[in-house]
């Protein structure tokens, strides 16, 4: 890349290497923008008579380009690619969706000297026109080679990121007690009500249980007739793990459990299993208050009908002190 001042009629085409302003302090163009002829007249019409603009040399890339490709081959899903200005490009939510992100695709590609991504944590939920991502090049210009580098790590490794829809999922909820069940409903309604109007889900059925072995195991498998997105299960007490009431509901039904403890405070006994495909969560005390627990965490994934797995669980410990 080669910088060189030049005569403002003869600029068009050029790229700026500095930002230009009135003398009033208004900006009228960027650095890095490419001059057009209505530029030039705009220019001219300042007053000004030389323009420091910047030339591409052989075996290089424009930075708006670079950012561009590398931002078309890296996303996929509810997901779409601006330009924006200063050698960048913003992904943004087309509709409602959780954004996944390969992490070590992401360390590998901001490991590199040609392009700096950064994002939103994986499992995060979007709404529709939020950006999620904003990919950054060098300074004008990448090496050619560079950048085919990059663009062969993600065509190699897949989408670094992307956006699963959530499309106004229903979902089953249990409320169980071991007195009745109608005090645990009365106590997380209105909180389960805000949580899932957050992710903007909603309960297609609720019911409410005493904890006992029979009655848990029948509206567990109620509830999963009905085939909802997800089924949550607010309880007043903590589970003793998979032997508990909860756990042998589970069993019992054909359920796989998937993990049983989370590294997130709050939600620590968070406890996942899957029947067939509909995940099922329960997580004593995290409908008490609206404030984000583990349930925060897991739910958009879910919703978007991806299944967290054990390990994806384990690595929630990397900021899950939440409160």
């Amino acid at each position: 890349m080669r910088a060189q001042s030049v005569d403002v009629r003869g600029s068009e085409g050029k790229v700026l290497c500095c930002a230009i302003f009135r003398a009033g302090g208004r900006k009228l163009l960027s650095r890095g923008h490419m001059l057009k002829q209505d530029d030039v007249r705009l220019l001219e019409g300042e007053g000004l008579e030389q323009v420091w603009v910047t030339e591409l040399e052989d075996g290089e890339v424009g930075e708006d380009e670079a950012v561009l490709q590398v931002a078309r081959e890296m996303a996929g899903g509810a997901l779409e690619v601006r330009r924006a200005a200063g050698g960048r490009a913003n992904l943004m939510a087309v509709e409602d969706c959780c954004v996944l992100v390969d992490e070590p695709s992401l360390r590998r590609l901001n490991g590199s000297s040609t392009m700096v991504v950064a994002t939103v944590s994986s499992f995060a939920y979007a709404r529709a026109g939020q950006r999620v991502a904003s990919v950054k090049s060098a300074p004008f210009a990448v090496g050619r080679e560079g950048l085919e580098a990059v663009l062969a790590l993600l065509r190699e490794r897949g989408p670094v990121l992307q956006g699963r829809p959530i499309r106004r999922p229903v979902v089953g909820v249990l409320y169980s007690d071991p007195i009745t069940g109608e005090r645990a409903k009365h106590l997380f309604e209105g909180v389960m009500r805000q949580r899932l109007e957050r992710f903007g889900a909603s309960a297609s059925c609720a019911l409410a249980v005493t904890e006992e072995d029979d009655s848990v195991i029948r509206a567990l498998s109620h509830l999963l007739r009905r085939r909802p997105a997800a089924v949550l299960i607010a309880s007043t007490t903590a589970p003793a793990g998979p032997e508990d009431v909860v756990g042998r509901a589970l069993a019992s039904l054909g359920c796989r459990l998937e993990r049983f403890l989370a590294p997130v405070e709050p939600g620590s006994l968070l406890l996942l299993a899957y029947k067939d495909a509909i995940p099922i969560v329960s997580a004593p005390g995290c409908y008490r208050s609206a404030k984000p627990n583990v349930v925060d965490l897991v739910l958009p994934p879910l919703l978007a009908g991806y299944p967290v797995s054990r390990w994806e669980v384990a690595a929630l410990g990397h900021g899950g002190l939440m409160g």
